[in-house]
């Protein structure tokens, strides 16, 4: 267990006299390696991008004529509503009745969200304030801790890698912390650690939450994304999950609508409500012709979620085999659209962020550091599943050239 509620301080890079939350902020530990991709690009040079988890597919031709219809009204060029448009809050409803058995009123107990990332940080800003904890797994997707610490809140990252000993540190945390956690964060599929669990978890999970009076938000941005006949469970199937928590969904992965920008906050009707205060002062909605295309998107493209997957699944194979060749030891992960990657040896003394450095400058492929998500990513590497085979299998051939050498002495640590 480790408490983060000191942040490390940057040092500030700003010559005014910006808000405290801001100067909490630490370096961007991704920044030298997206400022060296994008100096590569403008070389001209070609990089192979797992780096982030920015599908390349394309959405359902489907959902984007529905796009372009709904563009040509002039009616929906207007203001929307903040909650989103009563017809998608009801698709939303009826895909969860539909998919896990959970039944949700569309006007109390669902809200569009531009992005499950916005909704996620304007609910940690509804609900937290200075003095409020929350828990959050590790390692950590950087949003997770820092819309906590922007909220004015203090966070205790907890490794989730065991499901099991994570709920018994949550317990002993709950027990001897003052005031207790008023917030837990849960994220299964688990980025970027891929981990996964069953519905028991949950079960848990609400037990203690009644008990020891905390509030979950559980991210479900890879709800649809499983392999190998696994099925991820849903938080709200868990019976008395909606007196304790929401649920956030995305259509960023499960239909490639990343840039479009929609996701979805389910569940306890005084947390939606709270959120929908939150984002009445911040936005006007979705641009509505993005929301009545995401309602044609759930309701006829189902077989495209499926095939989705199974490409995922194909591109799992692909590199973990790749990777396995190069004499790497790799987990082929349940669900999720990244591969965590232990860095092999002898290259582990180098530090997930100069390796990834060096996988940049060397071979062209673009990686995550481990470090990037907090101290118990160090030592690994989160891999996309963005690209297609060809490239796939072009990026283990540039990882094997670069890495066939072993590091001179001195060269590492």
């Amino acid at each position: 267990m480790r408490s983060e509620s000191e942040t490390p301080q940057s040092d500030n890079p700003f010559s005014i006299p910006v808000a405290s939350r801001v100067r909490r902020l630490p370096p961007y530990l991704f920044g030298k390696i997206n400022k060296l991709k994008y100096e590569k690009r403008v070389a001209g040079i070609d990089v192979i991008d797992l780096g982030m988890g920015n599908p390349t597919d394309p959405p359902d031709q489907l959902i984007c004529d529905k796009l372009a219809e709904a563009v040509r009204d002039p009616r929906n060029h207007r203001y929307s509503v903040s909650n989103g448009i009563a017809n998608l809050r009801k698709e939303v409803a009826a895909r969860y009745q539909k998919r896990y058995g959970v039944q949700l009123d569309p006007n109390n107990e669902v809200i569009a969200t531009i992005g499950s990332k916005e909704g996620f940080s304007h609910l940690c800003l509804a609900l937290m304030g200075p003095g409020d904890t929350a828990i959050v797994p590790a390692p950590s997707f950087p949003v997770h801790v820092y819309a906590v610490v922007l909220a004015s809140g203090n966070v205790i990252a907890l490794d989730v890698r065991d499901p099991q000993q994570f709920l018994q540190n949550i317990a002993y945390t709950c027990e001897h912390l003052y005031p207790r956690p008023k917030v837990v964060v849960v994220n299964f599929p688990h980025n970027p650690s891929t981990t996964v669990i069953e519905p028991d978890f949950f079960v848990e999970l609400v037990r203690l939450a009644k008990k020891y009076e905390f509030l979950v938000i559980s991210d479900f941005a890879y709800a649809d994304i499983c392999y190998d006949g696994y099925f991820a469970p849903s938080f709200l199937a868990t019976p008395g999950a909606k007196d304790v928590g929401v649920e956030f969904t995305t259509m960023s992965k499960s239909y490639s609508m990343a840039g479009w920008r929609i996701g979805f906050c389910t569940g306890n009707a005084e947390m939606v409500r709270a959120l929908a205060t939150i984002k009445g002062y911040y936005d006007y909605g979705i641009f509505q012709a993005i929301q009545i295309a995401a309602i044609v998107a759930m309701r006829h493209c189902d077989s495209l979620v499926e095939n989705l997957a199974a490409e995922y699944q194909h591109r799992r194979d692909v590199l973990c085999e790749g990777l396995e060749r190069l004499g790497w030891n790799v987990d082929r992960p349940k669900a999720g659209m990244f591969l965590w990657a232990k860095i092999p040896e002898p290259w582990s003394a180098m530090g997930s962020i100069d390796f990834s450095m060096k996988l940049l400058d060397e071979a062209g492929v673009a990686v995550s550091p481990g470090r990037g998500f907090g101290e118990d990513g160090e030592g690994y590497l989160r891999l996309a599943l963005v690209e297609n085979e060809q490239r796939l299998r072009q990026a283990v051939r540039e990882i094997g050239r670069c890495t066939k050498k072993e590091p001179k002495a001195g060269a590492v640590g």
